[in-house]
């Protein structure tokens, strides 16, 4: 399916009323399709893998704001620190240092959020909720904003267990949104995808991650 416009701005319209950045999830979408959403006007896209997103980045306008969403090796972070725009997926403290030291590498503020463990499944990855407090009171990185928090929900039916989670996610977001490296930064709760946008709007979403109603079922 090719991306439909109807749909985006549809989507698009109900979420800038609401104030709520849409990230298009891009990954493994072909160029052209991106550029269709790009000409359409959304600049905020969504990637899972380095060298994907090294080599879009190399073939697309350079005004396009790309975030990072998936699960990131520290040895991958140098390859996408001269440009990324917001890294949602830190979910350790070893990988918040190595994106702190490449982006002093880039002479670049790199903004993060850190990804919280809050769905059932032990294969997602996430900070649990002790390591979130260690990295919240620790402020040594120079070169790098922590701007909020990232969350998965569990993929399941059950609207109970998706929601509860999602309001476990707000309720440590609304903990640490007075802490941060300046008193505005933290305040960008990334959760809800093409399948709960909604209920993780209603639960306090200000930022959703949609590909599959945009760009039509992924590729393998």
């Amino acid at each position: 399916m090719a991306v439909n416009p109807e749909t985006y701005h549809t989507i698009k319209k109900q979420l800038d009323s609401q104030n709520i950045t849409l990230v298009a999830v891009s990954k493994t979408k072909p160029v052209e399709d991106i550029l269709a959403l790009y000409h359409l006007g959304q600049k905020d896209f969504g990637e899972n893998y380095v060298q994907e997103l090294a080599e879009k980045y190399d073939r697309l306008p350079k005004d396009i704001r790309w975030h990072f969403i998936g699960h990131l090796q520290t040895n991958k972070v140098k390859y996408i620190a001269p440009f990324v725009s917001l890294i949602q997926s830190v979910d350790s403290e070893k990988l918040l240092k190595e994106i702190d030291k490449q982006a002093k590498k880039n002479n670049r503020i790199i903004e993060c959020l850190l990804q919280v463990h809050i769905a059932k499944e032990e294969t997602k990855f996430g900070l649990d909720e002790n390591e979130l407090d260690d990295i919240m009171k620790d402020t040594k990185h120079s070169n790098i904003r922590i701007c909020g928090l990232m969350g998965m929900a569990s993929f399941t039916t059950d609207e109970k267990i998706v929601r509860r989670e999602f309001q476990f996610l707000k309720s440590l977001f609304d903990k640490y949104s007075t802490i941060g490296t300046r008193p505005s930064a933290f305040s960008r709760l990334s959760m809800g995808m093409s399948s709960d946008y909604k209920m993780a709007i209603e639960e306090g979403s200000n930022m959703v991650r949609i590909g599959s109603l945009l760009f039509g079922e992924r590729n393998t």
